[in-house]
């Protein structure tokens, strides 16, 4: 079933498939569309930017990420656009209008679970990886059972409570799993003070290490998304066979 919806002065196209899913396919001048891509098609685009190996390396790969806010969400879109086969985003919060600038979500999304929101955005990025969602909160006793089965793991919460609880229980409970967490990236400081450190054989820490959110400073988008960066660049390292930050 077809539907077109005025977007500007654009006509955009949408088609409904049997999954629920809208694939969008935006009319250009001559009729020439976007958006019929196929798997095929999105795997040789990533060929022309990788080698073989490092394409085989990614698309097999698999990276959890635990909370869909600023950082979260942001490492998803990057992982997802890298072509990082098998995504698990993790978070029991719904998207609020306070997210809106610096999070990867818009003002349609608002109100909806934010595990649902980012899964439609990745799949409007690449329909053809596995993004798995959990509307869940992590617990201590928990995120063995959540995150035991994953290589790496994205520790994106924004309490520094949730963060050592996680790195803590991952890192006990779960052998095989290596922690990418984020720390020290409020405000609108110089973004050369972010870094990624490797603190143990297991952890690996993104941010200036320092400064947090509280009464005298904010969180700026440009700021989160540096560290987001860094997360993301150390997951696909990793997945390459690279462990030095």
């Amino acid at each position: 079933m077809w539907a077109e919806v005025k977007i500007g002065k654009r006509d955009v196209a949408c088609r409904r498939e049997e999954s629920g899913v809208e694939i969008g396919t935006e009319s250009r001048p001559g009729g020439a569309a976007v958006g019929a891509v196929t798997e095929e098609q999105l795997r040789q685009a990533l060929l022309e930017r990788y080698t073989p190996r490092m394409y085989e390396k990614i698309s097999r790969g698999a990276a959890a990420i635990a909370g869909l806010g600023g950082l979260g969400s942001h490492i998803a879109v990057m992982l997802a656009r890298a072509g990082v086969g098998h995504l698990f985003l993790v978070d029991s919060d719904r998207v609020e209008i306070t997210n809106l600038n610096r999070q990867a979500y818009d003002i349609t999304h608002l109100g909806q679970p934010k595990t649902e929101a980012l899964a439609g955005i990745l799949r409007k990025i690449n329909p053809y990886i596995k993004a798995e969602a959990r509307n869940i909160t992590v617990t201590e006793k928990n995120a063995q059972g959540l995150f035991g089965e994953y290589p790496i793991l994205c520790e994106a919460f924004d309490r520094p409570e949730q963060k050592a609880m996680l790195v803590n229980a991952v890192l006990q409970g779960c052998p095989h799993t290596v922690v990418i967490s984020g720390c020290g990236m409020a405000g609108y400081g110089s973004a050369n003070r972010i870094v990624t450190q490797k603190k143990m054989g297991r952890l690996y820490v993104a941010g200036d290490g320092e400064t947090e959110l509280g009464p005298d400073t904010c969180l700026m988008a440009s700021r989160v998304m540096v560290c987001a960066a860094h997360q993301a660049n150390m997951a696909i390292r990793l997945l390459l066979g690279e462990e030095k930050p």
